[in-house]
């Protein structure tokens, strides 16, 4: 008689972050960009988090939910989250843009969740605007979950209900870890290959749940959360330029040699 397949209930965190091929321009007060004519996306490490919960759900059996913080207007990458193969989908609603720091998204992602049957939440390592590596690590322990950053490989067990990560270290190392459900994993960039959302995919996702909570409806007080303020945001400068020098042979090197010596005083 065939065995019957352990089921596994993963949330998946994901941010909007303005898309790595837009052209940016700096507001009038110079604490963020000019977002009307940007196109949004999934954070790339978010990404890998959902495609590794799809596997995990194709091997287990299950169920993938999403969730997100924001405007109406990251229902757009629910969506796109949804046609990969996520069942449904749960938006907190911050119309004013209050949440400014990981640890109020942790806090507002914990209360949700606090309402939710899971196994694992996966989040990505960090986002591709600030990356500040903070959120999930702060959710975990909001939570009182274990968990495991940096991660490249995740194998689960239902039956037991256990896990084994592997996790990238520094100068090439890599560490494995064991941790009872629930738990959160942040996961890492490129740890497999994102797969391409079909058509049907797309079709379906138009009919899948996605429910909204209202962030005022959460009990939090945002106001007394520690938060993360912006002072300005600008371009590079340049700092380097090149310079053509002109002449023979023996003025070009003349004129490099008295260079090095007293502008870049390597000499």
């Amino acid at each position: 008689m065939r065995k019957a397949l352990q089921k596994v209930r993963i949330i998946v965190c994901l941010k909007e972050v303005p898309g790595r091929d837009t052209r940016y321009e700096v507001s009038p007060d110079g604490r963020w960009i000019k977002d009307s004519d940007v196109s949004f996306e999934i954070s790339e490490c978010d990404e890998y988090a959902l495609e590794e919960a799809l596997k995990l759900q194709e091997k287990h059996g299950g169920e993938v939910v999403l969730l997100t913080l924001g405007t109406e207007r990251a229902e757009k990458l629910m969506r796109k989250g949804l046609a990969m193969g996520a069942e449904k989908g749960i938006l907190i609603l911050d119309p004013t843009n209050q949440i400014t720091s990981p640890l109020a998204a942790a806090t507002a992602f914990a209360q949700v969740l606090k309402n939710e049957q899971y196994d694992l939440v996966l989040a990505g390592t960090q986002s591709d605007d600030f990356g500040y590596a903070q959120t999930g690590v702060m959710l975990a322990e909001l939570l009182n979950v274990p968990h495991a950053t940096i991660v490249m490989q995740v194998s689960v067990d239902p039956a037991a209900r256990r896990l084994q990560a592997l996790r990238e270290m520094e100068s090439g190392w890599f560490q494995k870890v064991e941790m009872p459900f629930p738990a959160v994993l942040t996961i890492q960039a490129g740890i497999s290959q994102i797969r391409f959302t079909p058509l049907k995919g797309i079709l379906m996702a138009k009919k899948k749940e996605i429910r909204r909570v209202e962030l005022s409806s959460l009990g939090i007080n945002v106001a007394e959360i520690p938060r993360v303020e912006v002072e300005r945001i600008y371009f590079p400068e340049a700092t380097r330029k090149a310079e053509i020098l002109q002449g023979n042979a023996e003025t070009v090197a003349a004129s490099l040699l008295e260079k090095l010596r007293k502008e870049a005083r390597i000499l």
